[in-house]
């Protein structure tokens, strides 16, 4: 799983310091986006030919370690 996350980047000069895919234009947000609307992996990989598949595995390992966090609850 390690590895898998090597694929995401953060470049100060790329789409805003956000989080992308192999240093590329397009951002983790982008392909979680696409997943939530439906698109299959399939789709996906057909619309952006420079995706690999393990690059979206490694947005959705990505966004669960994100919200891997304790949430306190103020009274």
């Amino acid at each position: 799983m390690g590895n898998l996350l090597e694929r995401i980047t953060l470049e100060e000069s790329k789409c805003g310091s956000r989080p992308c895919i192999r240093g590329k234009r397009i951002r983790v947000c982008d392909i979680l986006e696409l997943l939530g609307a439906g698109a299959s992996f399939e789709e996906i990989l057909e619309d952006y030919s420079f995706l690999e598949r393990q690059d979206i595995n490694a947005c959705l390992i990505y966004a669960a370690q994100q919200t891997d966090h304790i949430v306190l609850k103020v009274a």
